[in-house]
């Protein structure tokens, strides 16, 4: 880190006037810990893992005007682990100007949480060090900077020094584009923070994103519509489906109720707001296998089997087909009343086209080129001209 004393270097508070995409600010002992999910929400989670989830800042980034041509930023990174799997590599920090992305630099040291039961969640802990990520070579003139933050691993954000003052980047008047999702939409297996699959269509929509997709947490969660609810947003999609059906969550007599009162409950804080509700991306394994899902090791790597009986279907089991089935039928009737509610089928992303091309590394998550292609694909159909997105239509409406 660079000396404090340093006249070079201008130092200033890290303070959510710079933050964007996160529901929530924790302080702690070394400084800020963006949150995806309000502390009132936090308080009613007992799953570890949806807790780990919505404190990795998927979509969130420090952003601010500068003329600085050289930038560092402290922060405390907890990476997960997982025992005999070799360890994961740093999480990457992207660095925008002017929304075009200029470099990019990882943090090293930080914590560890090393998972040694997947099921359970059990850990184990390791303390390290605060970090430092370095941009230098910058164009020496005025410029917009977003540092986008890494997607799946935690961030305290300790400093932020600069060789020339910041202040804060004014609101561009773009829409809020607010999403919720799986471990998909978080970002599992995209490279970069900006490479994300709802990153990606952010940028292709120019809408400014906050991004609730939760690693395994897309459970109809009544906290999480709660927060949709009472977060500012003018556009909001909600991807249904995929953590149902892996965790074997509930069956067909309760799906159906919860959907409807997850859309009643966003609906009490956005009544007119486009609401598009997303059924899953292809997934071979579980199209007509219900869950449990379960990791497979053997071979070295994580990857992901399904271990539900297809037969089992007729008493409610949940499979992505029946899903879909479903999420059509509940957005169908509800949109007779509610014009401002939308359906997309999750293949039209992410469907056997694509899965012949770029197919699912683990069984269950996309790589990096089909985030970008699922990204690529849905500001096609959400912001084109026909799209529910579409920001004439929202100035019409």
């Amino acid at each position: 880190m660079a000396a404090e004393t340093d006249p070079h270097w201008t130092t200033t508070p890290v303070t959510a006037q710079l933050l964007r995409g996160q529901l929530d600010l924790e302080v702690t002992p070394r400084g800020l810990l963006p949150h995806r999910l309000p502390a009132w929400a936090r308080r009613q989670v007992s799953d570890g893992q949806l807790a780990m989830a919505e404190a990795q800042p998927s979509g969130v980034r420090v952003v601010f005007r500068t003329a600085a041509t050289r930038i560092e930023l402290d922060a405390l990174p907890t990476r997960r682990a997982y025992r005999g799997l070799p360890a994961p590599a740093d999480g990457v920090y992207d660095l925008l100007i002017d929304g075009r992305l200029a470099a990019q630099t990882t943090v090293p040291g930080g914590n560890v949480r090393t998972v040694t039961d997947l099921v359970s969640q059990t850990a184990e802990w390791r303390e390290g060090p605060v970090g430092t990520a370095r941009f230098a070579g910058l164009p020496a003139r005025a410029k917009d900077v977003e540092i986008w933050l890494p997607h799946a691993e935690h961030t305290e954000l300790v400093a932020l020094r600069t060789d020339a003052p910041v202040e804060p980047l004014p609101e561009r008047g773009r829409p809020v584009w607010l999403h919720h999702g799986s471990s998909i939409s978080h970002g599992s297996n995209a490279t970069s923070p900006t490479g994300t699959w709802p990153a990606v269509a952010a940028a292709k929509g120019r809408v400014e994103l906050v991004n609730l997709g939760f690693g395994g947490g897309a459970l109809l969660d009544p906290f999480t519509a709660r927060a949709v609810r009472d977060a500012p947003a003018d556009l909001i999609s909600l991807k249904i489906g995929i953590n149902i059906v892996n965790t074997d969550a509930m069956r067909l007599r309760a799906f159906g109720p919860a959907v409807h009162g997850f859309l009643d409950t966003v609906r009490e804080g956005h009544p007119h707001t486009p609401l598009l509700v997303v059924s899953p991306v292809l997934c071979p394994m579980h199209e007509d296998t219900p869950g449990p899902l379960m990791p497979d090791f053997s071979g070295g790597t994580l990857r992901f089997r399904a271990t539900g009986d297809p037969a089992e279907r007729a008493a409610g089991r949940l499979t992505l087909t029946v899903i879909r089935e479903e999420l059509a039928r509940i957005v169908g009737l509800r949109a007779v009343d509610d014009p401002h509610l939308h359906y997309l089928d999750g293949r039209e992303l992410y469907g056997e086209r694509e899965f012949a091309e770029l197919p699912l590394p683990d069984g269950l998550h996309p790589d990096a080129a089909a985030h970008r292609r699922i990204g690529e694909l849905f500001a096609r159909h959400a912001f084109g001209p026909a799209g529910p997105f579409n920001h004439s239509s929202l100035r019409a409406s």
